[in-house]
């Protein structure tokens, strides 16, 4: 019976947080690759390889928020804000990648253990993790609104970890000479990174499917739809995310003939909206008497196609 519709476009203000996060780790991890071979030390090696899908993840991002920003058109009606969370999930895969290989190289290194410079660790760390700061602070204020800033934050996060630990593994070996420590470290980022990576890939895979945003109760919505006045039954209720923060409803309720109407849907997107800030719905607004209309219609046609002896059980045959 109505519609309420709003695509507004994908906000561009985090585009330039992403541009200064991403300048700043891709100048950076070719010095990180650099020193992470002279140095022969696996966990800066890990961690260059951490800089390394923090940039895929970054640049992902920019061409993500880019392509979203694409008005809708009659081909997709809904615009391109999937994209966004396509460019999350291939992220986390991409973390799942580097998180394993870096599991096996540290096992390699456990059985055949290499010689590290600790100095040239420690200083290559210390600038990396500058450098991590520095990219977290732009991206941090877009995270929550956005699941492709957030996996690229979460990227940035994990690596600023990593950088963490080097400067330790470093110091230890420096005063100790224990170059297993390296491989220790090395295990500890991936360990560390997996469980959050997953978190990431299974909210992007939620949206993927459709299925109910996070934070959202089912039952809890369709009590709130069933308890507007006039409204007598809930069906065929569908909630779903375009995108992270862009939630979308569709139902179909059976209301009572004598508060039947426009009013009846506006009190419904007002509390839809309240309740759980949904603002995009599509309600199909439908009396009693108009299903049973609809049901007499029905029959009516299929007994005209098939005929009366073949339809007994039609308004007709009951009649």
């Amino acid at each position: 019976m109505g519609q309420g519709h709003a695509h507004p476009a994908p906000t561009a203000s985090n585009e330039r947080s992403l541009w200064i996060a991403f300048g700043l780790t891709f100048g950076f991890l070719i010095a990180e690759v650099i020193g992470g071979v002279l140095t022969k030390s696996l966990a800066l090696i890990s961690d260059a390889a951490h800089m390394f899908t923090d940039a895929a993840a970054l640049g992902i991002a920019l061409a993500a928020v880019r392509v979203a920003r694409r008005p809708a058109d009659d081909k997709r009606t809904f615009g391109y804000h999937r994209f966004e969370i396509l460019a999350a999930a291939f992220n986390a895969l991409l973390l799942f990648g580097v998180a394993i290989y870096i599991l096996f190289e540290a096992w390699q290194r456990f059985r055949q253990p290499a010689a590290v410079d600790s100095t040239g660790m420690l200083v290559i760390a210390a600038i990396g993790l500058v450098v991590n700061l520095v990219s977290m602070r732009m991206l941090a204020a877009g995270k929550d609104a956005s699941l492709n800033v957030k996996g690229a934050y979460l990227e940035v996060w994990s690596d600023m970890l990593g950088s963490i630990g080097v400067i330790v593994a470093a110091i230890v070996i420096r005063f100790t000479g224990w170059g297993w420590v390296d491989s220790v470290v090395a295990v500890g980022i991936g360990l560390w990174v997996l469980p959050r990576t997953w978190v990431l890939l299974k909210e992007s895979l939620n949206i993927l499917l459709e299925g109910t945003p996070d934070g959202l109760d089912l039952a809890v919505v369709r009590r709130t739809i069933g308890d507007v006045d006039g409204v007598l039954e809930v069906h065929d209720l569908h909630v779903w995310a375009l995108t992270n923060g862009k939630t979308s409803l569709s139902v179909h309720v059976v209301v009572d003939e004598a508060t039947a109407g426009r009013e009846t849907m506006r009190l419904i997107r007002g509390q839809l909206a309240e309740e759980h800030d949904i603002v995009h719905s599509t309600i199909e607004c439908d009396t009693r008497a108009d299903i049973a209309a609809e049901v007499l219609t029905y029959w009516d046609a299929k007994a005209a196609v098939a005929g009366p002896a073949e339809n007994p059980v039609g308004p007709s045959a009951r009649a």
